[in-house]
């Protein structure tokens, strides 16, 4: 199983590193009757753990994600309404941010922070009236490294902060991927770079799993 968790996070790897091996991330679901439907909403990092979920809820949760990097807010709320489609979801679990306070060529970020606030309070206006559970997952870390497109981690702080008050008011579960990976950066991240190698996808998607477990039972 272990095995198999890596041989597919090594297909969202190279994904997120713009290589053209083909990403099973974004293969079609064919919902199996009866089950519940997941819906997963994120960038790269995202995708990167999107197999790694679907091992973990093999024939017990149909787990869909957009198919596309869903990049920053605003690219969000463009969008949403054509990733959420007409089906009914159980759970909904969705980040933004790291393309939100990446740093443009003028020296300021994509989407600034009082943007980035409005959108996400928008975001959770439409998510909340598909009726899903739904779940916040913090923004991962940068590296204390030279990164390209540049980030600066106290950005990822400022923004998950400002994140975590909007879904704390509106009552919405929070899957701590910043506070989970932290701690274990030089194990799991790749070096100067925000993304992942596959035992870190394989330890994100054992996250994200557990906190849909959750949510599922919930309900």
């Amino acid at each position: 199983m272990r095995n198999l968790i890596l041989l597919l996070a090594l297909s969202s790897f190279c994904f997120a590193q713009n290589t053209p091996t083909p990403n099973p991330a974004f293969r079609e679901i064919q919902d199996a009757a009866g089950l519940p439907r997941v819906l997963l909403i994120g960038d790269s990092i995202s995708i990167g753990y999107t197999e790694p979920v679907r091992v973990e809820f093999s024939n017990k949760v149909n787990v869909h994600r957009i198919p596309a990097n869903g990049a920053t807010t605003a690219n969000g709320l463009k969008n949403l309404d054509a990733w959420l489609g007409t089906g009914r979801w159980d759970v909904i679990h969705f980040n933004f941010g790291l393309h939100d306070l990446r740093f443009m060529e003028n020296n300021e970020h994509q989407i600034s922070l009082s943007d980035y606030q409005a959108n996400l309070r928008a975001i959770v206006q439409r998510l909340e009236k598909t009726g899903a559970k739904l779940i916040w997952a913090t923004t991962t870390p940068v590296p204390n490294a030279e990164v390209n497109p540049p980030r600066r981690n106290a950005d990822v702080l400022e923004y998950n902060a400002a994140a975590l008050k909007i879904m704390t008011a509106a009552g919405i579960a929070i899957d701590d991927l910043y506070e989970m990976v932290s701690p274990r950066l030089q194990e799991l991240q790749l070096p100067a770079n925000v993304h992942y190698t596959l035992a870190g996808y394989s330890a994100l998607g054992l996250q994200v799993a557990q906190s849909i477990r959750k949510a599922l039972g919930a309900r």
